[in-house]
């Protein structure tokens, strides 16, 4: 049966649904020795899917789910495997098999980091539209201030679009440091570390200790373990739970209304009624006769 190729390298474990579109697209991906492009389907029974000059399996018989602690200074994106001397994350899991984070944490932050070759999962977990919580532990330089704080909380702009509302609990704050609680339900590139710096206070410690119901728990940097049976539904759950419903939107939150629509309020987009007054009298009527 055909499928469409960036499905089939993801049930190999390739990487997730987008990252197997971005190989297709710079033409890493071939079919039957036919440089694939997007929108191509293929027959894992009959065609050779062939992926940076290796051949795929697209079904695999077991899928893996892994937590791994990332230390500081090991790199989350496997791209990096091309150059020499780089430690990624694949390296300290020592399995066979494709296997791939889902998510990233920049060199210098360290924390939780969830590893599998379970693709449709992993697209799930890493769209926009889902908004699966991630909670992060962070220290930022200086005392920081409440409106400092409120700006965060409400969203910024970055790259041009204003951030998704994120909640903050200040954990400790001296003159010198705050210890920061943030939950955030987007993972914009260095999104944090950008934000902070934007408002003054350049983060000195971030570790990721939540995705989604998954936590980090007492494992070490470096450290890994498989999840349980109980911790992959939980996962596949919530991925579940958003099926069909629209992109997050902050609790409690409403579209903006257009203008004129706001029940028992007077329509906003009317011209002013002096306006109306001096239009009636050009028009060679009398202002006056329009009132009621």
């Amino acid at each position: 049966m055909e499928e469409r190729i960036q499905k089939l390298m993801a049930q190999a474990g390739v990487g997730s649904r987008r990252e197997c579109e971005k190989l297709i697209a710079d033409g890493r991906v071939s079919v039957n020795g036919r440089t694939a492009t997007l929108g191509d389907k293929a027959d894992p029974a009959t065609d050779t899917i062939v992926v940076n000059g290796r051949p795929i399996k697209p079904l695999q018989t077991e899928s893996l789910y892994i937590a791994l602690h990332k230390p500081k200074g090991v790199i989350s994106s496997l791209d990096d495997e091309l150059e020499e001397g780089r430690t990624t994350v694949r390296d300290l899991v020592p399995l066979p098999g494709h296997l791939y984070p889902v998510g990233r944490l920049d060199k210098q932050s360290t924390g939780l980091i969830l590893m599998t070759n379970d693709g449709d999962l992993a697209h799930k977990l890493t769209h926009p539209r889902y908004g699966h919580e991630k909670t992060y532990k962070v220290i930022v330089e200086g005392r920081i201030s409440n409106e400092a704080l409120e700006k965060w909380r409400e969203g910024m702009y970055l790259d041009g679009r204003k951030t998704i509302p994120a909640q903050i609990t200040v954990i400790r704050q001296d003159v010198s440091f705050t210890h920061l609680e943030i939950v955030m339900r987007e993972g914009r590139k260095r999104q944090i570390r950008r934000l902070a710096n934007m408002l003054g206070f350049p983060v000195r410690q971030l570790v990721r200790e939540k995705i989604g119901p998954l936590t980090l728990g007492s494992l070490k940097p470096g450290d890994w373990r498989h999840l349980t049976a109980k911790e992959v539904a939980a996962l596949k759950e919530i991925v579940a739970s958003v099926k069909g419903k629209r992109p997050y939107r902050k609790s409690g939150s409403k579209p903006p209304s257009r203008p004129g629509k706001k029940p028992g309020s007077k329509p906003t987009n009317r011209p002013p009624s002096d306006s109306r007054k001096k239009s009636g009298r050009s028009g060679g009527r009398s202002g006056s006769k329009s009132k009621r």
